[in-house]
Formats: structure tokens, sequence, C-alpha cells
């Protein structure tokens, strides 16, 4: 083979092996697949389960201070801190797996049956459960408490102030890396959501719409090629917040740019509220992941760029 073909051929193949990606986020898929039920439990699934030996309750919360002052029977408390860390700067990073591991071993969470999670903020500390318990490969046996410890004592059902102390359990890391997507890859990511319309790639902002707009000439605004749905919007009300209706949640995110049977990527702040719209669109059947770091991380990245306005672009 004379040289310039050789030449010829390494160029090539670099190419393709610098834009695989690119081309793999373009692709075509099929459909969303049907909504994961099994992650969503009512309060009448739970009163009726909740003394089930296979079932275990976590109260997820900030300040142990509301877990005293009541709880559903027979839920342990998980202090949400425990599931964070601050990183590079970053605030509400994820720690370290063996970390997380001590953790819920402490909790007695072991290598089976149900774990159900409700806490603070509409559901928004329980979502960061649940990704965490995704990242560590037990998502598909966790669950949110539709409606939270709001609905269960709007229903007038029993609560006790005695904690419940747990026997430790082994608990095993399956890790799941693709629930997080680090900084490089969502800037390919962005790049194809903004600049190929056949992209099979979306990525949605969880922020309120005035941080998704932004400032003009100021380091806010949304990440190019990002769509806009505030996570409490995706509730039917702050007193009980139930998860609205499946069709609605699809059509909001739909208006939003989000496709059926694209691959998701969920961004906020520090990964908080981007926590809470993973598991929503998780529950509709999406392909989701997160980025944790989020628009803190981007923000102070030097030429990464940012959009502002209410459009997406």
């Amino acid at each position: 083979m004379k040289m310039s073909s050789k030449i010829h051929l390494f160029v090539a193949t670099i190419c393709l092996f610098v834009s695989l990606p690119l081309l793999l986020a373009a692709q075509p898929k099929p459909a969303a697949t049907k909504v994961r039920t099994e992650m969503l439990v009512s309060t009448d699934w739970l009163a009726k389960h909740q003394a089930d030996k296979n079932v275990v309750v976590l109260h997820v919360t900030r300040d142990r201070k509301t877990y005293d002052e009541g709880h559903i029977p027979g839920a342990r408390f998980l202090a949400l801190g425990e599931l964070l860390t601050t990183r590079d700067g970053i605030a509400n990073e994820l720690p370290p797996v063996a970390q997380l591991q001590a953790v819920f071993e402490k909790l007695g969470i072991g290598d089976e049956g149900r774990v159900i999670l409700y806490g603070d903020n509409s559901g928004l500390a329980a979502a960061r459960a649940f990704v965490t318990l995704d990242y560590l490969g037990h998502g598909q046996r966790a669950a949110l408490l539709d409606g939270g410890l709001e609905k269960w004592k709007a229903e007038k059902r029993e609560v006790q102030t005695t904690p419940v102390a747990p026997t430790t359990a082994k608990f095993t890391p399956r890790l799941h890396p693709e629930v997080v997507v680090k900084l490089d890859a969502v800037r390919d990511l962005s790049w194809v959501a903004a600049n190929v319309a056949s992209a099979n790639v979306s990525l949605l902002d969880a922020r309120p719409a005035e941080q998704y707009a932004g400032t003009p000439n100021q380091r806010s605004g949304h990440l190019p090629g990002s769509g806009n749905v505030y996570w409490m919007d995706t509730l039917a009300n702050k007193d009980t917040p139930t998860l609205k209706p499946i069709a609605e949640l699809r059509k909001l995110y739909e208006t939003a740019g989000v496709k059926p049977g694209q691959q998701v990527v969920t961004y906020c702040n520090t990964g908080m509220q981007a926590s809470h719209a993973y598991f929503t669109l998780k529950y509709l059947g999406y392909d989701v992941s997160l980025y944790d770091a989020s628009f803190s991380e981007w923000s102070k990245t030097e030429g990464a760029p940012i959009v502002t306005g209410k459009e997406r672009k």
C-alpha cells in the first residue's frame, strides 16, 4: 500500500472514531417503551404492603425533625445529606460508591425486596434517593410513594413518632455508570440536540422558566438544544404532590421537544431538580441520564456555550 493511501486510511479511521458518538446519537430508535408502572406506588398499595417482610420504606429528609414529628409506620430514616457530597466546588454530587454502600447497609437494605421512597420537598428528596439506587444497580426494585407523606396524612392514615432501628444487611453495588453523564459527553450531546434535526437525543432543563431563560450578557440561561419543563409542573399540586396523569406528562415533555424514543439528559443547577425529572421521564419509559454537575459546572466551564431566551435553541 502506498504511503498516501495509508495516511488517508489513518485519517478516515480517526474521523470515524471521533464522530461515532455523534452519529449514534443521531440514529433513529423505536418509540418509547411503555410506562414503568412499578416505579410508582399508591398510598393504598403501601397501606396493604407496609408490613410485608420484603418491603422497606425510607423517609428521606434533610432534617431529622420531620421524621421524628411523624412518619409512616415502619419507615426508616435516611438523611439526604448522606447521599450528597461536594466535588470540585460543585454541590450535591454522588459520593463514592463505598460510602453509599455503607449508608444502605446501615439502613438494612439488602439485595432483595422492594424499597419504597418518600420524603421532603414534594418528592424531590425521594427522587434523589431513587437516582442513587438506580446508579447502584437497584433502581429496578425501588419506587416512589405517589403523593408522599403529604397524601398519606391528608387521608388520615396512621403515622408514628417512634424511630425504627434497622438491622444491617449486605448491600451489593452493581454500578450503572450510564445513569450519570459527564461534561465532555454532554458537550457532544448538546451539539447534536441543537444542530441535528433528526437527533435521537434531547436535553431537558428542570429549573424554573426564568432560570432557563437567563439574562443576556451574563453566564445564565440554558444549554444549547435543551427544552424546559420545571419539575414542579409535573405534579398535580404541591399540597398532595402526586404526579399528573400520564397523558399530561407526555404532552408537557413533548411540547418541550422531547420525542418518543429519544435518549434524554436531564440537568438543573446542581442535579437535585433534575433527579425528579430523571425519575419522571424514566417512569414514562424514556432512556434517561442525569448530568449531575449540571449548570453549576457548565456555567463555569470556559468555552461552554449558553443560550438565553425562552425558546429552545
